[in-house]
């Protein structure tokens, strides 16, 4: 484990004014896309639409490390270099996806644990020479009716802290992501109440493992009433409880927070993220590590036709400078329509 380089990276990352753009989607998740827009999920047409996000001129004015797939890692952009060089060049941290996704849970209908434990420290030394310099792994809990149990926590948070240990030996930042998932009927009182308890046994586990705090990332969700849920909250809430809830449990000596935007729009991710940074000061950094999120409007206007790249572009670094705006306090939502 090199700590300084851990801590140059972890803050390179979390650089003021800057996120992360996560596009690490796998193909099956990169062809539900596809689909949306009728382009077919072929390997070159997502090195084309990858290629478009990441070699848009300026974003790295807004964004401090990109999550790539394993198969993005390997690709190049159109004139031949490598997408981990070409980030590299332009001041953008290469990072990396290393779970295998979230499997049932045997014996917990409902349930899933992250697998990928196996042979990742191999992995992760590839990567690494590769040019990534942070790594990524999604713990998914799920709220329902009896609904997470301390089993399916406890597993998902282990792996967790076994995953951030592996990526630091390598000297490879860990963003920690447990999400709690959005999907079900839940207030927002009970996502607050499962969310202290993951985030409780989360660093539980890493202070176990020895992790070096200075060194991680975490990528929690906010804290949301269920995309089925009755009572919506308002964004002031949503903020105010997702502050509370990390003020709780996330130690000073973390250096940042990167948001996981979890099925919001983009415009209330944004305004989320601007409410808490506007707030006050807080013990660490908070921004934004949005897929959808930040794609969204890209994806619909690229719609798999070369001549739409120069609008795919501009409604990218649109979406990222307001983030980027946010991440700073300083977004407000008319500049919503004035873009």
């Amino acid at each position: 484990m090199n700590r300084k380089e851990l801590e140059t990276s972890a803050n390179a990352m979390m650089v003021k004014g800057k996120g992360i753009l996560a596009a690490d989607e796998s193909s099956s998740t990169c062809k539900k896309r596809f689909d949306s827009i009728k382009v077919e999920c072929t390997e070159e047409n997502r090195r084309v639409y990858r290629n478009l996000l990441l070699t848009a001129a300026g974003s790295e004015a807004y964004v401090s490390g990109v999550i790539l797939y394993d198969e993005t890692i390997r690709q190049k952009t159109n004139d031949g270099t490598a997408f981990p060089a070409y980030l590299a060049q332009h001041g953008v941290l290469p990072g990396i996806k290393v779970d295998t996704g979230a499997k049932p849970l045997p014996g917990f209908p409902g349930e899933t644990i992250t697998e990928g434990l196996d042979g990742l420290r191999e992995r992760l030394t590839e990567y690494y020479k590769m040019g990534a310099r942070f790594a990524k792994w999604r713990a998914v809990i799920d709220i329902g009716a009896g609904i997470p149990s301390g089993y399916a926590i406890e597993a998902n948070a282990a792996a967790l802290a076994r995953y951030a240990a592996l990526c630091q030996e390598a000297s490879i930042v860990p963003i920690v992501e447990p999400e709690v998932l959005m999907d079900g009927d839940h207030t927002i009182e009970r996502c607050e109440e499962v969310t202290n308890t993951v985030l409780d046994r989360v660093f539980t586990h890493l202070y176990a493992a020895r992790i070096h705090l200075e060194g991680i990332v975490l990528k929690p969700n906010m804290v949301v009433a269920g995309k089925k849920c009755a009572q919506k909250a308002s964004a002031a809430q949503v903020a105010e409880a997702t502050v509370r809830t990390l003020k709780r449990h996330v130690p000073a000596a973390v250096p940042g927070i990167a948001f996981l935007s979890g099925g919001q729009s983009p415009t209330q991710a944004t305004e989320h993220l601007n409410l808490m940074n506007a707030a006050g000061p807080l013990p660490w950094a908070l921004t934004f590590s949005y897929g959808r999120a930040l794609q969204e409007n890209a994806l619909n206007a690229w719609a798999g036709k070369p001549g739409n790249l120069a609008s795919a572009q501009s409604a990218y670094l649109n979406r990222v400078k307001l983030n980027g705006l946010a991440a700073v306090g300083k977004y407000s939502a008319s500049m919503e329509s004035a873009a």
